[in-house]
């Protein structure tokens, strides 16, 4: 299962960066074009929410894991000191939680849920989609194009 980290400053302008590598891996992995859009969006609001959360000298790290069948992207808030930020309810956006929910298969935000590597009522959004026939890699960074997906 390849996994791409990023870790950046919590800057608007870093999003963007987030959100292309994002969609550049989901690319590779098959997924289609329409598909491609939700990643962006959804990964945009994730980057955003943890940029306006977190506190000055402190980080964004972005996980992306992708295997024959899901991508997952796990988005961590991190102090000045390094450690993974406290979950909070303050400040928090429904309309951006609705607006994850509504792009992403499967959501799951931090305190209401254990993240792989966050321990408990940490900050951090975890967002995951299924791929269902994923496109054949024939060689190292071409893929063929990939095949209309059913959404369930």
């Amino acid at each position: 299962m390849p996994t791409i980290a990023l870790r950046f400053s919590p800057l608007a302008e870093h999003v963007r960066t987030a959100r292309l590598v994002a969609v550049s891996v989901a690319r590779r992995a098959g997924f289609e074009e329409g598909q491609l859009d939700e990643i962006r969006i959804a990964i945009g609001e994730a980057c955003a929410r943890a940029v306006g959360r977190t506190t000055a000298g402190g980080l964004v790290d972005m996980r992306l894991c992708d295997d024959s069948s899901r991508l997952e992207v796990t988005v961590v808030e991190r102090g000045a000191d390094g450690e993974v930020l406290p979950a909070t309810d303050e400040n928090e956006d429904p309309l951006a939680l609705a607006l994850l929910q509504g792009m992403a298969d499967d959501v799951s935000v931090a305190g209401s849920t254990t993240l792989p590597g966050v321990e408990e009522r940490r900050a951090g959004v975890r967002l995951a989609w299924a791929l269902s026939d994923p496109a054949p890699v024939t060689s190292p960074g071409v893929l063929h194009a990939p095949q209309p997906r059913q959404r369930t």
